[in-house]
């Protein structure tokens, strides 16, 4: 792609696109016609639909300049890329699968072959919307992230690369955990992932992707989407751990549909980039439906991250559990805006948010803004929200059994992060957050 293809360069009021159809065209070349033509429809959505500004209650405290999209380029797709790097991140862990992707580029997918045996399909996004056309086309920015959901979703649509197909069959159960790595090191481009995961009736997988990078020297863009359907009876995992570096933007759609009687549970961990702005929403789409909705954020100096949330209870008899926490140091600023959204008819909704902030210096600033929208009369719903600062007390007894003061401040941070991981039924990946928070923390 040519350099001179830019985002968006950002004005006071208004913005002038600078992105034309010829590099949606370029995307589009050698897809199949009926997602070249789902391209070109997102790209008219993206046009037309205006950048968010902070008069929006859902970006009230990011500005979208922060974003740095009139400094990145479209990053070139290299198939042929080097995954030295990112085979590094995944050296040591268990898979079932493995996908890596370097840049704007998907460069491996490796696939256990009783896995394939079973049905199980693992493949770049492209290829399986002529291979498996009628599950993606189904599923592929229709109901989960359409384009129209907002000028970054339309986006992604229309100009994403590398992406990822998913499909567990009906009854298969994947046992150890699939593992994505998403791998930049060049400064001054927007690369824009795509996943798609299906799960089929009583199916069991989980999802682990990580987002890393070294600190770049220039603004960098991520801007990705990840759509999960769940089918009947299903139990899928989903683990985000995002530890970008410096000077990257990261800005993600994540949005989750769980049908009758499934359990679809995402953690979304916030550890790097200098913003990152996470969109997460679980619509609760079946009856006897469940969802757990984790997030731990982790930030220092003048990080910002911000997190829209939402449950969407559809049906009846379904269940939603939201816990957030984030501990701050510097000057960092973290945002929480959560919803639980009971729509007519959803009776018996039993659903909870909790937003949790530690503040460990003077200039950390957090916003907690959680919100009940309830349009059915047998529900039990109730959210809440702190910010504070850590604990004398605790801090004094730890401190007076020889722990220093730093230690003991380091000690009280991962036990009050730890509630979220305790949560997550899968040890081996608890264990690397835990590690991988550790380091941040040291």
């Amino acid at each position: 792609m040519a350099n001179a293809t830019v985002i968006a360069p950002v004005e006071p009021e208004g913005v002038t696109e600078a992105i034309n159809v010829a590099a949606v065209e370029e995307r589009a070349a050698g897809d199949a016609d009926w997602l070249r033509g789902r391209r070109l429809e997102a790209w008219e959505v993206y046009e037309q639909t205006p950048l968010p500004t902070r008069k929006l209650e859902e970006w009230r405290y990011t500005d979208v300049s922060r974003l740095a999209l009139d400094e990145v380029r479209l990053a070139e797709e290299k198939p042929n890329a080097d995954p030295a790097r990112a085979l590094a991140v995944l050296e040591g862990k268990t898979a079932s699968i493995r996908i890596v992707r370097v840049g704007a580029s998907l460069v491996e997918i490796t696939v256990a072959d009783e896995l394939r045996r079973q049905g199980v399909v693992a493949l770049d996004l492209s290829a399986a919307a002529t291979e498996h056309r009628e599950l993606v086309e189904r599923h592929l920015g229709t109901e989960a992230v359409p384009p129209a959901a907002d000028k970054f979703a339309a986006l992604n649509a229309a100009l994403w690369s590398g992406g990822v197909f998913l499909y567990v069959p009906d009854g298969v159960r994947i046992g150890d955990p699939v593992r994505a790595v998403h791998w930049l090191d060049e400064a001054g481009v927007a690369v824009l992932p795509r996943t798609l995961i299906v799960a089929g009736a009583n199916s069991h997988v989980a999802y682990i992707e990580e987002f890393v990078s070294p600190d770049l020297d220039s603004a960098s863009l991520s801007c990705g989407v990840v759509e999960i359907f769940a089918g009947t009876g299903a139990d899928v995992q989903y683990v985000s751990l995002q530890r970008w570096g410096r000077n990257v933007r990261d800005l993600s759609i994540r949005h989750t549909i769980a049908g009758r009687d499934a359990n679809l549970d995402t953690l979304v961990v916030n550890l790097g980039a200098s913003v990152a702005r996470t969109d997460l929403a679980a619509r609760l789409d079946g009856p006897g439906a469940r969802s757990d909705m984790l997030g731990m954020y982790f930030a220092d100096g003048d990080q910002h991250f911000d997190h829209n949330t939402r449950q969407d209870h559809i049906a009846d008899n379904a269940n939603s559990d939201l816990l957030y926490k984030g501990a701050l140091y510097g000057q960092s600023h973290a945002v929480f805006r959560g919803v639980i959204r009971v729509h007519p008819g959803a009776q018996r909704t039993d659903a909870y948010q909790t937003n949790r902030n530690l503040l460990l210096s003077p200039e950390a600033r957090a916003e907690s803004l959680p919100n009940l929208e309830i349009e059915a009369n047998d529900v039990r719903c109730s959210h809440g929200a702190t910010v504070g600062q850590l604990d004398d007390e605790e801090l004094f007894y730890l401190m007076s059994r020889g722990i220093p003061r730093e230690q003991a401040s380091r000690l009280v941070v991962l036990g009050f992060l730890g509630e979220v991981l305790d949560r997550l039924p899968l040890p081996d990946v608890v264990a690397e957050l835990h590690e991988a928070i550790a380091a941040k923390l040291a």
